[in-house]
This record gives structure tokens, C-alpha cells and sequence, in this order.
């Protein structure tokens, strides 16, 4: 692995330093190779099987195997420099004692870079997911960049890619969620009905993941999270969860060769199955995704939908050729075959075992082409498990076919129409649970979101001394964390120390209270002497008034670079913030608080 991650970063050095696009070209090519044989052996060594064990090829529980994705690769990110001097310039906090905050938050990124393939790894990724959202909430002007720049991998070609933006961050964790939910699903033992059901599980979370990642992001600068590669994977995962559907519903038993309805419904969920793997391999075939998407993937995936074509044309054999039918079931199947106009269904039994035989030659048809793309690609050969489905399949329609083969069949039936798709458990795309536990925010100490943020900007004031006067301090309160001054009697003592209305307190005699409750406040100021209090308040500045100079530093300059400029920013409708995905509280205005606040109280 040392010796692949050198070469990496060699050829990645040569794609940057070389302005020749032949050149480039080759260098990505021998990039996509490198990366191709990285993660073969990270999944070696994490002892991924991204397929159940051939234990017995020749059982009808032997599976085909799915596709899954690998993690986006990362660089090694320093975060100290750039948030030290937001905390000490934006915040005006000492930013040396916020050292095990951003300790923390580099140990979370990390491990995040190789996170188990397990529900604990999905954790972690959304642990961090959860991280950079709070972070883009808090450190992250409007229109501007943390300063830093990120560095990721294309997940397929292992072409380097890097902007400025904390949304190329968030996305690239995104993507990794959605990539090992596809691990997880194809290593499930989908030979048991339980496994099934959690492989499609898995499939439709990552179905969920790429639906938000196109849907949230634009302007990608790596080719994995580009719209059509997005709706690609989507539609692909889509199928295989129902591929995993079909694999459920005909287990624990396959359904016996008398049960005309339940071979009839396998034939439509098989029929279903190869109408969805149909629509993967045409998007698969179009401009971008085609000079983007491994060609083992594309056979794949085109294997898949002849196979399940020819599936679908033998269980319909099975049903048109079980025995006599009831009418209920010839009902059924007279709506199992696409017209237009639906063919009429022969009501003799000879007739039915002749169509039933036009069925079956479709199946084999169907799956000796599904045999003969499978040895197209060099890359599938090599999949013996592949390789042993597709035979079983074929054996399997042969022996059926033999078996209505008479001597005296002088003429053959018609051909075979086509099978209807239709499936009774469609899979839904589900977007992953990144909320999972409730991720407390790394650098809470700053205080609260809706106040403490480079979204707004305040002024320090204070320490400032306020003795009691008979009718109090000359302030009432409001609102909880922080806690607001509501209002401000002329003439008392608070106005003379220079509060005003609209104030947040964040410190009663040198304790800080951005956390504290209303009630909280208002005791420790009734539990003030004669002596007086000693607050430090926060004024909120509209966002057009200059920096503060004073009592608050300098605000940082220079160092954050504009969203646009990177080329990658999360979309917004017409000069709108776009909508937290964690749905933490907006911006508090000057004389307001955000919901419903307590009533005011006069300490």
C-alpha cells in the first residue's frame, strides 16, 4: 500500500505540474489504475468481501454479485491557523485555550478518513458530517471561505481535485456516506431473507445520499459528484435494491413450479428488476458518465439486464406450462404480457405449453447473450460466482425445455411477447439519518448559534459596573441563552453605564453566561449587593456598519476568499440563505429574540 501511495502522489504531482493534455491524459489514466488497486487493497485489509462466499455454486441461494463504491481519499487538513485567528479576531476569545476544541475536531477528520465498514463507520462520517455544518454555521461568512483549502480524491479515476470551499468538505463526506452504504449492502449474505432485506436497506440509503448531494451542491469539481454522475449512482443503487427486493421475495423457498399466481409474480418482479438495470445502462451509455464510468461496470450492469429479461420469460414458461389454471389465474395471466393490444391467451392447454416453450427460448436466448457479454470483459471473467449463476440459470431453462419438447412439434409457437414490470414493494430512495447522535457542537463554549456567529457581527462592551437603585438596575430582561436586554429605563443606572436595549448579557461578574438561563441571570442579580454587578454585554452592528475598533480586535482580513470564486457553493434560491440542514435557529435581530421568549422580567 506505501509503495501505491507513492506512486499516487508522483502522478499526481506530474497532473499538476504539466500543462500538455496528452499528457494529462495519460497521467490520469495511470491515476484511475492507481487508485483502482488502492482500494482492492484497503478492502483487503479491512477484510471487505464486497460478495457472499461461493460456498455452493451449484445451489439456488448463490447470489449475483452487486456493485459497490469506493471512499473518496483526503489529504491531512491543518485547522489550527485559520480558526485560531477567526476565534481571536472575529470572537475576540484567547484562541490558545480553544487548542483541545480544534485538537478534537482534526482527531474526528482523522478518523474519518478510514472509518470501519459498519454502522459505527456511518456514525463517525455523520458525527463529522454533522461538525462541518455547525462549523459552516458559525466560522463561515456569507459569500466567504474559511481560508482553507481542501483536498480530495475522485472516487473512480483517483484525479486530484481541491477548492476553498467548506462545501466541497461537506460533500465529499456526503459521498463517503453514501459509499459505505453500498459497501455494507453488497457484503450482505443475500441468501437468507433477512440479508436481503438489509442489503436493500443500504442500497436505498445510498440512493439517499447521492439524491441530497445533487440536490444540495453544484458546480462539483470532481467528476464523482457532477449531476450526471450522481444521477447515475442513484438510478444504479435503485436497482440493485430492487434486485434485492426480487432476491427476498423468492426466498426462503422459491415458488413451486404449480403456483401459477407466485411464478407469475416473480416473472413481473423479474421483468421489473431488468427494466430498471435497462434504464442504468442507458444513462451509463450517454455523454459525460460514458468516458467516466468503468467499463466493468457498464458490462455488468448490461449482463444484468438480459439476465433478468430471460428470469422473467422463464417464470412465465413455468406458469403458462404448471398445469390447468383457474380463472383467477388466467385472468393473471392474460395481464402478466405487454401489448399493446395484450395478445389473447390460448385457452387450451396444448396451446399454452407451446407459448410457454416461446417463452423459454427467450429465456435461453437471453441468457446465453448474458453469458457471451460476461466473456466480453476480462475484468468479469475473473468473477467465478458471476459466471456460475449465469450457467445455473441456463442449465436450468435448458432442462424445463427439454422437458416440453416433444417429437411431433412439427412448427413452433409465435414469439413470445414481452412480460409487464410491475413490482408489490417499490424501493424508496432514503436519505440517510445524519442526525444519529445528536452531534454536540465542538467549540459550544463560544456560545450560541443564533448570536455567536461570522453571520453576525457585535461589539464588545464592558466590563461595566451597575450599582442597584430603588427601583433596581434600570434594565428588564428576556429571552434565554444568551439573555437579552429587553429594555432600558431612561435615566437609571443602566443607562448611565452605557447598556442599551437589545444588548445580550455574556458575563456577570467575570462568569460567563452565553449559556445561561433567564432565570439563571436574573438570580445572580437579585443576589447582588448594595456593591452593584458587573456585566459585559454584546452589541449586535447591522452587517453594513465597518469593524468595530476598541474593545474588539481587528476583524480578520485577507484570509477568506469568496464561495464563488472557488466555483462550488451551495445553491440558493434568489438572494436567500439556503436552509440548514440541521435546522439550527437564524440570526437574532437587534431588540428581538428568535421563537416565542419568556416574559420580560425586571431583576
Amino acid at each position: 500500500m506505501d509503495k501505491v501511495l507513492r506512486m499516487r502522489a508522483g502522478a499526481e504531482n506530474l497532473y499538476r505540474a504539466t500543462s500538455n493534455a496528452r499528457v494529462r491524459e495519460t497521467v490520469a489514466l495511470e491515476l484511475s489504475y492507481v487508485n483502482s488497486s488502492l482500494q482492492l487493497l484497503k478492502e483487503e485489509l479491512e477484510g471487505l468481501s464486497c460478495s457472499v462466499d461461493a460456498d455452493g455454486a451449484g445451489s439456488d441461494g448463490i447470489t449475483v454479485p452487486m456493485i459497490p463504491l469506493g471512499l473518496k481519499e483526503t489529504k491531512e487538513l491543518d485547522w489550527s491557523t485559520a480558526l485560531k485567528e477567526l476565534i481571536s479576531g472575529h470572537f475576540g476569545e484567547d484562541s490558545t485555550s480553544y487548542e483541545a476544541e480544534i485538537r478534537e475536531l482534526a482527531d474526528l477528520r482523522q478518523a474519518m478518513r478510514t472509518p470501519s465498514r459498519s454502522e459505527a463507520g456511518l456514525e463517525l462520517l455523520a458525527a463529522y458530517y454533522n461538525q462541518l455544518c455547525l462549523l459552516d454555521a458559525r466560522f463561515v461568512p456569507p459569500g466567504r471561505s474559511l481560508g482553507l483549502l481542501f483536498h480530495w480524491y475522485d472516487s473512480l479515476t483517483g484525479v486530484p481535485a481541491q477548492q476553498r470551499a467548506l462545501a466541497f468538505e461537506k460533500g465529499s463526506v456526503l459521498f463517503n456516506i453514501g459509499a459505505l452504504h453500498t459497501q455494507i449492502g453488497a457484503r450482505q449474505d443475500r441468501s437468507c431473507p433477512k440479508g436481503a432485506s438489509r442489503a436493500a436497506e443500504a442500497f436505498q440509503r445510498a440512493a439517499g445520499a447521492f439524491s441530497l448531494l445533487r440536490e444540495k451542491f453544484s458546480h462539483a469539481p470532481s467528476p464523482d459528484m457532477s449531476p450526471a454522475s450522481l444521477s447515475m449512482l442513484e438510478q444504479l443503487m435503485t436497482a440493485q435494491a430492487q434486485e434485492c427486493v426480487f432476491e427476498g421475495l423468492s426466498l426462503p423457498a422459491p415458488a413451486a413450479p404449480h403456483d401459477c399466481l407466485a411464478q407469475l409474480h416473480l416473472a413481473q418482479e423479474a421483468a421489473q428488476v431488468a427494466a430498471e438495470y435497462e434504464l442504468v445502462h442507458r444513462t451509463m451509455a450517454q455523454p459525460p458518465v460514458r468516458e467516466y464510468v468503468p467499463f466493468t461496470w457498464t458490462t455488468l450492469v448490461h449482463v444484468k439486464a438480459k439476465s433478468f429479461h430471460a428470469l422473467a420469460h422463464y417464470h412465465a414458461a413455468v406458469a403458462l406450462c404448471g398445469g390447468p389454471s383457474a380463472p383467477p389465474e388466467l385472468l393473471a395471466l392474460q395481464q402478466v404480457f405487454r401489448g399493446p393490444p395484450a395478445p389473447s391467451l390460448p385457452q387450451e392447454p396444448e396451446e399454452r405449453r407451446k407459448l410457454g416453450k416461446a417463452h423459454l427460448r427467450r429465456a435461453i436466448l437471453g441468457q446465453e447473450e448474458a453469458l457471451r457479454l460476461h466473456a466480453v470483459c476480462r475484468t468479469l471473467r475473473r468473477v467465478d460466482l458471476l459466471q456460475a449463476v449465469l450457467a445455473q440459470a441456463l442449465r436450468r431453462s435448458l432442462a424445463k425445455y427439454s422437458e416440453l419438447d416433444l417429437e411431433d412439434d412439427f412448427f413452433e409457437a409465435t414469439e413470445a411477447p414481452d412480460i409487464q414490470p410491475k413490482t408489490r414493494q417499490k424501493p424508496e430512495v432514503r436519505v440517510p439519518s445524519l442526525s444519529q447522535g445528536k452531534a454536540a457542537d465542538i467549540f459550544h463554549r463560544l456560545g450560541p448559534l443564533s448570536v455567536f456567529t461570522a453571520k453576525n457581527r457585535w461589539r464588545l462592551v464592558g466590563p461595566v459596573h451597575v450599582t442597584r437603585g430603588e427601583s433596581g438596575f434600570g434594565f428588564t430582561l428576556r429571552g434565554d441563552s444568551p439573555v437579552l436586554i429587553a429594555a432600558v429605563v431612561p435615566g437609571g443606572h443602566a443607562a448611565a453605564a452605557g447598556l442599551q436595549e437589545g444588548d445580550y448579557i455574556v458575563s456577570v461578574n467575570g462568569r460567563p453566561c452565553r449559556w445561561w438561563k433567564h432565570a439563571e441571570v436574573v438570580a445572580q442579580l437579585k443576589g447582588a449587593g448594595d456593591e452593584g454587578v458587573s456585566l459585559q454585554v454584546v452589541t449586535l452592528l447591522p452587517s453594513t456598519e465597518p469593524p468595530s475598533t476598541g474593545d474588539r480586535r481587528p476583524a480578520l482580513r485577507g484570509l477568506l476568499r469568496s464561495q464563488k470564486e472557488c466555483g462550488w457553493e451551495t445553491p440558493a434560491p434568489a438572494r436567500a440563505s439556503p436552509r440548514p440542514l440541521l435546522g439550527w435557529s437564524c440570526k437574532a435581530k437587534r431588540g428581538k429574540t428568535v421563537g416565542r421568549p419568556p416574559p420580560a422580567s425586571q431583576p
